[in-house]
């Protein structure tokens, strides 16, 4: 493939991100001396709303990459003949800037990455911190040896480790800032512990309930972390943190039309009723008139309906009217955006909290 600096809109792209204030001063030298094209390899595949469209020229390579998308590096964690879900991409350039910035990095500091994918994110931090002060880790061999012939083939030695990222980095102790790179159901305290006392954990949590969050964590003296939602995230899961199926039971019931399932395709209403029903899974899409979703509970009921049709609600309970409950009380509330959440890890557990560090959402019982 040939370079982004061949075509000039590689810094088109960069000259964006700092347009929009995704970029000061010095992380857009960073990004200018670290091209995105060094870091994603020949085989590369569009992420589209239902499939993996495989780039098949140059052309198209190039556009994706020098574009603010993300791009698709592995299917099926490398496995022959399966289904096509991607496993790992170079994520969207804005985001990476985002949470980047939202480290709060200064020189000297010392920074763990969970999650190496394509060896993009680690090569920018060595850029600006160095390559003693950065560490990264990956889970998938494959990936590992790819990621780190990138960052070599860049002229950067960072400290990379093949392994999961839960575990401790041998060797590395408590560090500055701690960056997840893949999606978390929840936040290991087993992370919390890698990041000292007044540093920062940035991390995308794609919880059941149909959307992710991005998470800026304040870690305090006694490994609490408490943080606020930093906006929207999607992140492919980390492989131990992928959702198991649920299992749907008994025949259908039909109900009349209710809330409008448009409705809760909002960030703000997923963390809240994320928070108050816990296990719930909501999936969804926009559609012509609306939009059409999908609610399952690990118990065996469920619920689908779409904007003026009527329910069907599967096994036990009435799920679809415990969406209607929660979405009340969200509205009593005021609607709260997403940035008036945050969230709380202990090494007991985690809460989302709303406007306030003290205001838990509670979790109903069914």
């Amino acid at each position: 493939m040939s370079t982004a600096q061949e075509t000039g809109t590689y810094p088109a792209l960069i000259r964006g991100l700092a347009d929009r204030g995704l970029l000061d001063a010095q992380w857009r030298r960073v990004f200018d001396a670290v091209p995105r094209s060094q870091f994603v390899p020949p085989d590369a595949w569009r992420q589209l709303l239902d499939r993996c469209e495989p780039l098949v020229s140059t052309e198209e390579w190039l556009a994706l990459v020098n574009s603010d998308e993300p791009v698709v590096t592995q299917l099926d964690d490398g496995a022959e003949g399966g289904p096509g879900i991607a496993t790992c991409s170079n994520s969207q350039p804005s985001m990476t800037a985002r949470m980047l910035g939202l480290l709060g990095l200064e020189d000297g500091h010392r920074v763990l990455e969970i999650g190496t994918g394509t060896g993009y994110v680690a090569a920018l931090l060595s850029e600006r911190l160095g390559d003693e002060h950065v560490y990264s880790i990956e889970l998938d061999p494959a990936l590992a040896q790819q990621a780190a012939e990138h960052i070599a083939g860049a002229g950067y030695r960072p400290h990379l480790r093949v392994g999961d990222g839960e575990e401790p980095f041998p060797g590395m102790g408590q560090v500055d800032r701690l960056i997840v790179t893949c999606g978390l159901r929840h936040i290991p305290h087993s992370l919390v512990r890698q990041v000292r006392p007044g540093g920062v954990f940035v991390a995308p949590l794609v919880r059941d309930f149909w959307s992710g969050a991005l998470v800026q964590l304040h870690v305090q003296d006694d490994g609490t972390a408490v943080g606020p939602v930093c906006g929207h995230a999607m992140f492919m899961p980390m492989r131990s943190h992928r959702p198991s199926e649920h299992q749907i039971e008994g025949n259908g019931r039909q109900r009349a039309a209710g809330l409008d399932p448009a409705r809760i395709l909002n960030l703000g209403f997923a963390l809240y009723a994320g928070a108050r029903l816990p296990d719930v899974r909501v999936s969804g899409k926009n559609t012509a008139d609306g939009a059409r979703v999908w609610v399952s509970h690990q118990d065996g009921a469920a619920a689908t309906t779409a904007t003026g049709e009527v329910v069907w609600q599967y096994g036990p309970g009435l799920l679809w009217e415990d969406i209607e409950r929660a979405w009340w009380e969200y509205e009593k509330l005021g609607r709260p955006d997403s940035e008036q959440f945050g969230l709380t890890v202990t090494d007991r557990g985690q809460h989302v909290w709303l406007r306030d560090r003290h205001a838990v959402v509670e979790p109903t019982r069914r």
